[in-house]
């Protein structure tokens, strides 16, 4: 048999040369009581983890060793180690947890219960609740400004966002948006706030510092009923430049001019696209589809879906490791 040996510095270079590793995302699917995981280098589910009842919001701790999902018929927050693949631990919530944000040093988790108008404030290196902030009925989407001062909840039958006062844990003002506020992101830069509306059908967006909104983004896609379209996931590019919506039933994802407001394209995904997710080098956008049971994956450079993979019932929430 033929064999070889690498001198040190071939071996260096040769392990520079090989495939960085891939990343690794985490779906919670809301109806099986799971959570998929995909590696993103063969595009594959390469575990299921059971979790608690209804997972939906889904978030790796930013030192990535921890995943943590909202299971809101539990009432209560799963955290999943990531090494051993399973619930090791769970964060005391509120009512019906959905939607949940980190500060940036990962030491405060804030959550949104559906149930009880609040935001559950925790401390994540204590594991303890902190106390809640009073918001408007129904909580759902949640963000966190760029320098951490601000935090963002908007409440769905309130269809207002608010604008939460980290320091002093109190909201400071409140913005009226469409119908059923889903979701909210800011960009990078902090320069504007972008909340969508799944019954209104429109993504709004808001000056952060005058709390007013400066314009909307509007969809319209041939041959579907305007009710069919519902902004939901909202994904922004880290140069402020391109953002993706997830609409819902109309099974399509909108790529947007971040800067213009216009629409440039719309995508086919899956059955009621809802959220999303970019991996950390923004080569690909990951999106939920909920009733087709399955993830597409985009190619953000491209602009195509470039592949479906079929994972837990019903899923709704993704999040994708660090690094």
């Amino acid at each position: 048999m033929w064999r070889y040996c690498l001198l040190p510095g071939l071996a260096v270079w040769f392990a520079a040369m090989s495939p960085a590793q891939a990343f690794i995302a985490y779906v919670s699917n809301e109806k099986g009581n799971t959570v998929s995981v995909i590696d993103t280098d063969s595009w594959t589910v390469t575990d299921t983890i059971k979790v608690g009842q209804r997972p939906r919001g889904i978030e790796f701790s930013r030192d990535g060793k921890f995943v943590m999902v909202a299971v809101g018929d539990d009432d209560t927050i799963d955290v999943i180690d990531t090494a051993k693949k399973q619930v090791v631990d769970t964060l005391p919530s509120g009512p019906d947890p959905e939607l949940f944000t980190q500060d940036a040093a990962g030491k405060i988790l804030y959550v949104a219960n559906e149930n009880d108008n609040t935001v559950t404030v925790i401390d994540l290196e204590k594991r303890a609740r902190l106390g809640d902030i009073q918001v408007g009925v129904e909580p759902e989407g949640m963000a966190i400004s760029p320098d951490g001062k601000i935090l963002i909840n908007t409440s769905e039958t309130t269809n207002m966002a608010h604008f939460i006062d980290t320091a002093k844990r109190q909201v400071v003002a409140s913005v009226l948006v469409d119908s059923r506020p889903r979701f909210a992101a800011f960009k990078s830069g902090g320069s504007e706030l972008w909340v969508s509306s799944e019954i209104g059908g429109t993504v709004s967006i808001i000056d952060p510092v005058k709390h007013a909104v400066t314009g909307k983004i509007e969809f319209s896609i041939p041959g579907l009923r305007r009710e069919a379209i519902q902004a939901v996931g909202i994904g922004i590019t880290k140069d402020d430049k391109t953002a993706f919506v997830a609409l819902g039933p109309a099974n399509r994802v909108a790529v947007v001019d971040a800067t213009s407001h216009k629409v440039i394209k719309y995508l086919l995904v899956g059955q009621r696209v809802w959220h999303m997710a970019f991996t950390p080098d923004e080569k690909y956008l990951l999106t939920t589809n909920g009733v087709s049971n399955d993830v597409s994956v985009i190619d953000v450079a491209a602009q195509k879906v470039i592949k479906t993979i079929q994972v837990g019932e019903l899923p709704w929430g993704i999040t994708m490791s660090p690094r």
